[in-house]
């Protein structure tokens, strides 16, 4: 049996009304639907955590490649209110791992209409 699946006009519908946790997880479903893989640890605490973009599949313990930020700048992320480069550079996206930068491709998040 499959992860139960937000639909699509409850996640815009909380995009849309800044229901954070729900808009987050929303948003982390739609990147894990879109960038399939194990590679790479997205974490936006305290709302989720997913592992995308192909390459390396972790398995165990700490992955190699992690990514971590608030749920603010996730959101502003996916909303393309701000850019990769500059929340690394405002310190705001903690990034480790040699594919770590791969996961600026994947914002900001299109939205299925």
């Amino acid at each position: 049996m499959g992860k139960k699946q937000i639909a699509d006009d409850v996640g815009k519908l909380a995009i849309a009304n800044g229901d954070v946790p729900m808009a987050v997880r929303y948003l982390l479903q739609l990147i894990e639907n879109s960038s399939p893989g194990r590679a790479v640890e997205l974490r936006v605490p305290p709302y989720g955590a997913l592992q995308c973009v192909q390459g390396l599949d972790h398995r165990r313990g700490t992955p190699p490649n992690v990514i971590e930020m608030t749920p603010e700048v996730f959101l502003s992320l996916c909303k393309g209110q701000s850019s990769w480069s500059s929340e690394l550079e405002a310190g705001t996206v903690v990034a480790s791992g040699a594919l770590a930068n791969e996961v600026a491709r994947l914002f900001p998040v299109e939205l299925e209409n």
